[in-house]
């Protein structure tokens, strides 16, 4: 074999080496994603349709913890939308078994008792399907925007529960804007 069809072959294999541990760490491991809309304020920015100069935070999905490990109140996930093909970011309020309600003064409960968290950006002012406790399946979780009174979340009947197969990942790191570069707090 002469040395350019050697040479060929080489970068051939390499490069279908390089493609293949693309999609693997893209399919199964890890992937970006651009958060969109203000629903995670403060705690995620997202793109402004009036400014197209801001553009929102740069996250890293963390696909592969969950194959292990089941997630936890808190962590922020993100889950296809069920009626078109965009994906929501949320907070993790409600775990499996769990019955959540929110009363008319904005109180989120979890199984009877006040749930002590600091991630809303104001009080809830519209508690949506929650004002009857929700009881979650063994497979449902609640979610919350931390922007609590612009998201559209588990409250609402076109969200509702999520479902544990329906999770992609958690968001794990924010690459851009290097300002808030870092590792995103969940507990």
């Amino acid at each position: 074999m002469n040395k350019f069809v050697k040479e060929l072959l080489s970068t051939s294999v390499y490069l279908l080496i390089v493609l293949v541990a693309t999609y693997l760490i893209v399919n199964f491991v890890g992937q970006r994603t651009i958060v969109n809309g203000a629903s995670m304020e403060p705690t995620l920015y997202g793109t402004d349709k009036n400014d197209p100069e801001k553009v929102g935070d740069n996250l890293i999905v963390d696909k592969i913890t969950y194959r292990f490990n089941d997630p936890k109140r808190f962590d922020i996930i993100v889950f296809p939308f069920q009626y078109s093909d965009e994906f929501y970011i949320k907070r993790i309020i409600g775990m499996p078994g769990e019955t959540v309600q929110i009363d008319e003064d904005g109180v989120i409960y979890v199984n009877g008792t006040v749930l002590k968290e600091g991630y809303g950006k104001e009080v809830i002012l519209d508690p949506g399907r929650a004002i009857e406790p929700v009881t979650l399946g063994a497979d449902e979780y609640f979610v919350l925007g931390d922007n609590r009174n612009n998201s559209a979340d588990s409250r609402s009947e076109v969200v509702g529960n999520i479902h544990r197969e329906d999770i992609i990942g958690r968001a794990w790191f924010r690459i851009w804007p290097l300002s808030r570069f870092g590792i995103l707090e969940h507990q």
